[in-house]
């Protein structure tokens, strides 16, 4: 998905749900803070969101502007409704919240995460999918370990969580470092 793509789908939402602000948790929201990220980080073509004041509306967005839409099938990207709980976040997290309001939006606002932010949802979550976008965020510096390792106390789990949590972050942490030259000493 590239950004253009992200501010029509917020534009479509506001036009299905009579809605203003819209908040994007899933792997999209990278778009919000690097406008222009690698090929490997907007691969997905959906867009995880619901209206901010409204989040019970997210549903129209499925049935509309979802999977398999008439929009989906015209424009190759599509909306998946969700709720607020579906990501799991870090305290803090909605003043971090990068704003997307432009004319192709139609003024409307999609709020994006933070990318550390985005990384920590992803890493709680750890799908295949979730690693491989982590790894990338690492391998390719839009998030550092050490900030990551940090801001697991901030994560909404208990301590034992908190504990797999990190060791997930090391051992992805270990996945993202270039592979060692063989003209390297041991």
């Amino acid at each position: 998905m590239e950004r253009e793509q992200l501010e029509h789908l917020i534009r479509a939402a506001a036009q299905v749900t009579h809605e203003y602000e819209f908040v994007i948790v899933g792997s999209q929201s990278i778009l919000g803070p690097v406008p222009n990220p690698p090929q490997e980080l907007k691969a997905s073509m959906e867009a995880d969101m619901y209206p901010l004041g409204a989040p019970e509306k997210a549903d129209l967005l499925d049935g509309s502007i979802g999977e398999g839409s008439w929009f989906h099938i015209t424009h190759k990207v599509y909306a998946q409704g969700v709720g607020p709980e579906t990501a799991v976040l870090p305290s803090g997290w909605k003043e971090r919240l990068h704003k997307v309001q432009t004319a192709q939006t139609d003024l409307k606002i999609g709020y994006c995460l933070d990318v550390l932010d985005l990384f920590m949802s992803k890493a709680w979550a750890g799908r295949e999918k979730d690693r491989e976008f982590c790894i990338a965020l690492l391998r390719i510096g839009y998030v550092q370990f050490d900030a990551a390792v940090q801001r697991a106390a901030d994560m909404p789990l208990a301590d034992g969580q908190k504990t797999r949590l990190r060791a997930r972050i090391r051992r992805w942490a270990r996945h993202a470092e270039p592979p060692a030259s063989d003209n390297e000493a041991p």
